[in-house]
């Protein structure tokens, strides 16, 4: 029995609270990607499960991207 070793990968993930105070999470890397949560926490673990779903649907090999946030500073 030959044994597959898993590596870890870290996706990006955004989270924004909502007009009706829930978390949403989204991952940029896959179209359609996102969740929402009645805490962070809740919604942490729920886009990690979607991003599971989404590796389980795609073919081909995932590359990690290198993505970065910048605070930009506007007057208005």
């Amino acid at each position: 029995m030959v044994k597959k070793i898993m590596k870890v990968m870290q996706f990006p993930v955004i989270v924004e609270k909502d007009e009706d105070n829930f978390y949403v999470a989204e991952c940029p890397l896959f179209e359609g990607c996102y969740t929402q949560g009645r805490t962070i926490e809740e919604a942490l673990k729920n886009i990690k499960e979607v991003i599971e779903l989404c590796i389980e649907e795609k073919t081909k090999t995932i590359e990690q991207r290198e993505i970065s946030l910048h605070l930009v500073p506007v007057r208005v």
